[in-house]
């Protein structure tokens, strides 16, 4: 059986960045007919917060990837610390004392000698009396993960094979002085027990997943496949991190992007496929393929959700629409009509009020000078709505023949001077749709 997983942190809203790796395993799982969880990573109690998790389950219902189960880190302590017996008992944690101070100061006297930056596993050497020696003088102590010292190699579903030197990395820090239990052992013992067959996850996290196929053999687990995407970037290449709370699913989705258009260019956006608009998750599902992606990091521009909003707006059927066209106040009997008419010409959903207040109220006109003269003689020959079909063809014949003007230099002008606009639908489809013309006054 398939098993993914999804493990946000609740500290704040999920972003675009996020939004890959839930979709990634999502479309494993679905494409294998097995299990996506939904795993909050909520053992930080300080910065967690119950208003994010909402959110969290808020986003990925709006965008469709649901969830067969959800579970939370933070009902899972006694297991955490069950495991981490298992691991002092085996001689794979052990104890350490050192200050961040100290520590930078290790760093730099390394590398200033040319060796790796890593931990030097002085904590190995402490004897029982020396650690309550440095207890007494005030000090906590944190847990470090014995590594093997050997290779680690696994085949990523997107990087290919992966070696990386276990000795070129420092023993990881597993639980804090505060007793708190870090992402990295968690993690490894969730993913273990919850039988987690296929991870996804950006490529920042390459050497956690070296470290976590450790401590995962080491609690009797076997690690799952592993696959790291792309790193998402700005348009100019230039790190999401510093604008990355604007990129938030919830504020995309406030600003009107359509799910759809969101979900169908992170299922393809740095693969070797186009990305194309899909309507739906299972047309998403049919075409995803891990083994088209690349490793090199993605640019990533929101305006590009744009155009991929709007053609899915403009393939809604009007069952869709019609309470948000109710509640703008179309009559029942205009409303299928104003849909037909309205829905080529909007990006956003949100863009249907200004087209009925423009029909519904009357738009400020918008008359060139040289046009002026022309488009007074021409209100002389509209007459009142209601109309219908035939009056756009009906009027700008007369004023054709009272006028002498044709082609664009007839038409535009009184298009500006009924809609507002230089652009928008066939101004035959418009006028039974409008109810008032303030250029008649």
């Amino acid at each position: 059986m398939t098993t993914t997983r999804f493990a946000p942190s609740p500290t704040g809203h999920i972003h675009v960045g996020n939004l890959r790796t839930a979709l990634f395993n999502y479309l494993i799982a679905r494409k294998a007919g097995g299990t996506f969880i939904l795993r909050l990573d909520d053992t930080d109690q300080e910065r967690s917060k119950e208003e994010y998790a909402d959110g969290i389950k808020r986003d990925l219902e709006w965008l469709g990837l649901n969830w067969d189960r959800v579970e939370r880190q933070s009902l899972r302590l006694d297991r955490y610390a069950e495991a981490a017996d298992q691991l002092r008992a085996n001689g794979r944690l052990y104890e350490v004392f050192e200050t961040p101070t100290e520590l930078d100061l290790k760093r730099k006297k390394q590398l200033n000698m040319g060796k790796p930056p890593v931990y030097d596993r002085a904590g190995l050497n402490l004897s029982d009396a020396e650690k309550d020696r440095l207890r007494a003088e005030g000090r906590e102590g944190y847990w470090r993960f014995k590594l093997d010292q050997e290779r680690i190699e696994w085949v990523d579903g997107i990087l290919g094979d992966i070696s990386i030197d276990a000795a070129s990395v420092s023993d990881p820090v597993l639980i804090r002085a505060d007793g708190q239990v870090l992402y990295t052992f968690a993690s490894s013992v969730d993913d273990t027990d919850m039988a987690v067959t296929d991870i996804v996850r950006g490529a920042d996290h390459v050497t956690n997943t070296a470290t976590q196929i450790q401590i995962i053999k080491a609690i009797g687990g076997t690690p799952p496949r592993f696959a790291h995407h792309s790193l998402l970037t700005g348009a100019q290449g230039e790190e999401l991190s510093k604008r990355i709370g604007a990129l938030s699913i919830r504020d995309l989705r406030e600003a009107g992007v359509a799910p759809q258009a969101l979900l169908s260019m992170m299922a393809r956006l740095g693969s070797s496929q186009p990305v194309e608009l899909r309507m739906s998750l299972d047309e998403i599902a049919d075409g995803f393929d891990l083994s088209q992606f690349g490793a090199s990091p993605t640019k990533f521009d929101a305006e590009d959700l744009w155009p991929l909003t709007r053609e899915r707006n403009q393939h809604l059927p009007y069952a869709h629409v019609k309470d948000r066209i109710a509640a703008l106040g179309v009559p029942a009997d205009m409303a299928e009509r104003f849909w037909r008419v309205a829905s080529h010409n909007i990006t956003k959903l949100d863009d249907l009020g200004e087209w009925w207040r423009i029909f519904h109220q009357g738009a400020e006109p918008q008359i060139d000078p040289e046009d002026a003269d022309f488009v007074a003689q021409a209100m002389t020959l509209l007459p009142p709505p209601p109309y219908t079909d035939a009056t756009w063809g009906e009027w700008t014949a007369a004023v054709k023949q009272a006028t002498g003007r044709k082609g664009k230099g007839l038409f535009m002008p009184l298009r500006k001077a009924l809609t507002g606009q230089g652009f928008g639908p066939e101004m035959a489809d418009v006028m039974p749709l409008l109810q008032v013309v303030k250029a008649r006054g």
